[in-house]
């Protein structure tokens, strides 16, 4: 199959590019990067854009699948309406695209607390777009919905660090929905419900992550 990845330079996505360019099962992996990758491969290929102009070229859009992990912090976005456009306005313009040119299942990385009317930011907005893309009527439409991620990310986190800590030491109480999710469990189940595909709308809940 043909694999379109938005969101590859993050902790998650980077894994599901590795998973991906090993599967067999998956001939091309087209990643949209607003940077350059340090990665080759013979099934890869990369392509720069701009996120605010994306690109018309119909065979680019023509994939089997989408994987989004796009995604951004409050911090590192700077204002809400910056977060918005990273965590909303790109996901959803790069899903009609490909819906539009005949794609048949869109997976999404989003978040175990997103819900259209929660009365936190975070929440509320991935909520929303969760809500949008049912709108589309993708054949197959996978909502991933991680808790806290366990992994080793690029730039520090400390919420997400005291949070891990806290989160690492009671594990072997808490419900399974409360635990982390190690980033690998994530990323495999964003490729495998990109691979198979789903009849209508799925779920895949953080006590399914670990």
């Amino acid at each position: 199959m043909k694999l379109l990845l938005v969101g590859s330079t993050g902790l998650v996505g980077r894994l599901v590019l590795t998973l991906a360019l090993e599967d067999s099962r998956v001939s091309e992996v087209v990643v949209l990067s607003r940077k350059a990758l340090s990665v080759e491969h013979a099934k890869l290929r990369t392509l720069l854009v701009d996120f605010d102009n994306l690109p018309d070229d119909p065979d680019l859009w023509k994939v089997d699948a989408v994987i989004c992990t796009l995604g951004t912090t409050m911090r590192a976005a700077g204002s809400k309406e910056a977060f918005r456009l990273v965590d909303f306005t790109y996901p959803l313009a790069i899903a009609k695209k490909t819906y539009e040119h005949g794609s048949q299942a869109y997976v999404l990385n989003s978040a175990s607390g997103a819900n259209p009317d929660s009365s936190i930011f975070y929440n509320k907005v991935k909520g929303e777009l969760e809500q949008a893309l049912i709108g589309l009527s993708f054949a197959s439409l996978a909502l991933v919905r991680p808790g806290l991620i366990g992994g080793e990310r690029s730039e520090f986190r400390l919420g997400e660090s005291v949070g891990a800590a806290v989160l690492s030491f009671l594990g072997p109480i808490l419900p399974r929905r409360l635990r982390i999710n190690p980033a690998p469990k994530i990323a495999e189940a964003l490729l495998e419900s990109a691979i198979q595909g789903f009849d209508g709308v799925c779920v895949v809940s953080s006590g399914q992550l670990i």
